[in-house]
């Protein structure tokens, strides 16, 4: 290549830019990076520190990884040497492509088209990987699902090179290493490839686009359609629960993926967590494809559903950014992902530049090195940011929005003074899904107040399973006992089947997010047989609470007598109750031999004829109190999770379990307040205890629920619910205590000061 070498000074740094054009007429780049874009970045750099700031990181990464190129035959599982070496191949060799395109310095290129002659030298002679622990299991690595992602960065770094190799070179990599690489991934292994799932939305991303750096249309209708594989049942789902046919839409491949994966709303049927690893390959090929194929018009394709996608995952997180964790979730990832750097990125640059996305971005603290990452970086520059306003939304499931969903409400858009509830009603969610229905978590601005569990896993930690999902995921984390939700007689939802599971969804009955009072409230008909759920959590702020409240009313019906039971996963240090218990102090013994309850232990139960159980405890600083609903016969009883779990795997956390039987009904009442705080530098405790006095159940039945609370000062409010009528315009009538009551829609909260 013929190059004029000229030099530029900015952020610290000297390089080197080229003036010259490239001898080949292809063009390259065409995928995240092309030929005008790299031309608007460099008239443009030294405008936008933070771009700027995020060049100099990437050179200095990338300086220190090109003095040696390591390619090792692949034996490990994730976590282990060789895995992490190849995956730290992927990414260095995707940020060498892209400073080579900036900067022209021609080392970069020459460092990804040596590591890429290293794998094309081993790759023809490599055999499956040895683990051969996966349903799909890659060569590289040990599942395809990381081949995949192999293949997504480094189409990136081939097409950034493109032009500086020779016509051989290009050759040799694509005949021996990627159109290998793509069948490998889409024809050897249909199973993973020609479903509706995150891992084959990897897959059919990998495969598409480095079929359009080599212009092979063939591996680019392979990746939109899928595999041309007849199947006898139109609604065939693997082990995993990833739906291979679904009826009503196209079989396989991505655009598939954006039919089936996405409620219209942008909610992701696998959850926030996976929507944040799966959001990457969704964009890029994206990208790739609105840059070779814009008459697809992909980033518009079903109402611009990619956009929908990136806000439903922005809304699914807490004061701090972390995601809820729903389904199989690893605590603590949050929207500082580099895969939600790009997706904020690249939505700002082209769904309208919304200045709340800068918001994002200035906490992210980094772009992409790219034109969507460059015009983020001007945008905060130029000081266009405008805070986001998380609001309450409820999202809906399932590809047409018809499998329920989860509700989202929160008392405030400014995170310091937020309560947010978390209502999951939504479908099981394919293999990634929990028994968990109508379960909620609850959040202030210091974190977790009620806990979903999120999965038993450790990501790319060796030690624990090579960073695979433990045993124990199945046999607690996915149990619904392990979420804050009715348990009947000791058995998970749909008796912890993923089959049943995913013939059934519960459904929302109502929604109302807005206002001093704020419900979600849904209904499982299915979770059990013969038997009905139905809750409804209440949001309220009052002048007369510190903090706001959340009341909680469930209902369980079947047609025999039954156990019921409720945990309450509350996050902290228990310090009183209003209960005499007696502890466990010596032996403990298991809850039970099944279904998640063999990994707890009982520390301690009681009861009380006081007709509330009140229990008090401490996190992160906060003070916090549930005063429930109980009958003298209600058992109350402490567990903690660890027991049969002799490799500990499990967090030893607690939990508080009200346990209703032999009834065939049972109504669940509690109020959960926020109260006080507790300062370690001065040492004084502000409002420890809680300000209500007392909650009574005054009516409850098929049609309606009456719920009274009083705090300390002895001012009361009263909570009507109706039951079967979701109505917002009809009028209810009920008389309780001599006086008749009469409230317009599903719900009144009556003030009786």
């Amino acid at each position: 290549m013929k190059t004029i070498i000229n030099f530029a000074f900015y952020s610290g740094i000297i390089l080197l830019l080229a003036i010259s054009v490239p001898v080949f007429s292809q063009d390259h780049p065409n995928l995240i990076l092309t030929r005008q874009g790299v031309k608007n970045i460099k008239a443009s750099l030294g405008k936008a520190p933070l771009f700027d700031k995020v060049l100099a990181q990437t050179i200095a990464e990338v300086d220190a990884e090109i003095r040696t190129i390591e390619v090792p035959i692949p034996k490990d599982m994730a976590g282990g040497y060789t895995h992490e070496r190849h995956k730290r191949n992927w990414f260095m060799m995707q940020k060498a492509g892209v400073l080579y395109q900036i900067t022209d310095q021609e080392k970069y290129a020459v460092y990804v088209r040596d590591m890429l002659l290293k794998y094309a030298e081993m790759y023809p002679s490599l055999p499956l990987h040895p683990t051969n622990r996966s349903y799909a299991t890659g060569k590289i690595f040990w599942q395809c699902l990381n081949d995949a992602n192999w293949l997504v960065y480094t189409s990136q770094a081939y097409d950034c090179i493109y032009n500086f190799l020779t016509e051989k070179e290009r050759k040799h990599l694509e005949e021996d290493l990627f159109r290998p690489y793509a069948d490998f991934l889409s024809i050897e292994n249909p199973r993973f490839f020609n479903r509706i799932h995150n891992h084959s939305t990897w897959g059919n991303a990998a495969v598409g686009m480095i079929g359009l750096v080599m212009n092979d249309k063939n591996l680019v209708n392979k990746a939109l359609y899928g595999l041309d594989i007849e199947s006898n049942n139109k609604n065939e789902r693997d082990n995993d629960g990833g739906l291979i046919r679904q009826d009503g839409q196209k079989n396989a491949g991505f655009l598939a993926q954006l039919d089936g994966s996405f409620s219209p709303d942008g909610y992701f049927t696998e959850g926030p967590y996976y929507l944040r690893y799966a959001i990457f390959p969704f964009l890029q090929f994206a990208k790739s494809l609105a840059n070779n194929k814009p008459e697809l018009g992909i980033l518009e394709y079903r109402d611009s559903i990619l956009k929908k996608a990136v806000y439903s995952l922005l809304y699914q997180t807490d004061a701090n950014g972390l995601f809820y964790p729903i389904n199989d979730a690893q605590k603590g990832m949050s929207w500082n992902a580099r895969e939600v750097v790009t997706a904020v990125d690249l939505a700002y640059f082209h769904y309208g530049k919304d200045p709340m996305l800068l918001s994002i971005a200035e906490k992210q603290g980094k772009v992409v090195l790219d034109e969507a990452g460059f015009a983020v970086a001007k945008g905060l520059a130029d000081g266009l940011a405008q805070t986001m306003r998380q609001k309450s939304i409820a999202y809906t499931d399932g590809p047409m929005g018809k499998q329920g969903g989860i509700g989202i409400l929160r008392t405030s858009t400014a995170p310091e003074n937020e309560l947010c509830l978390v209502m999951k009603y939504s479908a099981q969610g394919m293999g990634h899904g929990h028994f968990d229905k109508l379960s909620y978590s609850l959040y202030d601005e210091t974190g977790e107040i009620m806990q979903d569990y999120g999965a038993a896993r450790w990501v790319n930690i060796d030690q624990k399973g090579g960073g695979r999902y433990l045993k124990e995921n199945n046999t607690w984390a996915k149990q619904s006992i392990a979420h804050n939700t009715i348990v009947i007689n000791e058995t998970s939802h749909y008796e912890g089947d993923i089959r049943i599971g995913e013939k059934h969804h519960p459904d929302l009955f109502y929604f109302h997010g807005s206002g001093p009072v704020q419900v979600v409230s849904a209904k499982s008909q299915n979770a059990y047989p013969n038997g009905e759920l139905h809750r409804t959590l209440v949001l309220v702020k009052e002048d007369h609470f510190r903090h706001p409240l959340l009341i909680d009313v469930f209902r369980a019906t079947t047609q025999t007598n039954s156990q019921f039971d409720l945990p309450i996963w509350f996050q902290g240090h228990l310090l009183l109750t209003n209960f005499e218990y007696d502890p466990e102090l010596t032996t403990l013994n298991t809850l039970g031999d099944g279904h998640g309850y063999q990994h707890l232990w009982k520390e301690a139960s009681g009861k009380t004829e006081s007709g509330n159980a009140h229990i008090n405890w401490f996190s992160n600083g906060k003070f916090y109190s549930m005063l429930s609903v109980v009958d003298a016969n209600d058992e109350l009883i402490f567990a903690r999770l660890g027991a049969n779990d002799p490799d500990f795997n499990l967090r030893h956390d607690p939990a508080f379990i009200i346990r209703k039987k032999d009834k065939k009904d049972a109504t669940f009442i509690s109020i959960i307040e926020p109260h006080g705080a507790y300062n370690p530098v001065s040492e004084l405790a502000e409002h420890p205890f809680t300000s209500i006095e007392k909650i009574s159940l005054l009516h409850d039945d098929t049609a309606y629920t009456v719920v009274q609370f009083q705090n300390k000062a002895g001012k009361k409010w009263t909570l009507f619910l109706a039951n079967d009528d979701a109505s917002k315009e009809d009028t209810h009538s009920i008389k309780v205590n001599k006086k008749t009551y009469e409230w317009q829609g599903p719900f009144s909260l009556i003030s009786n000061n």
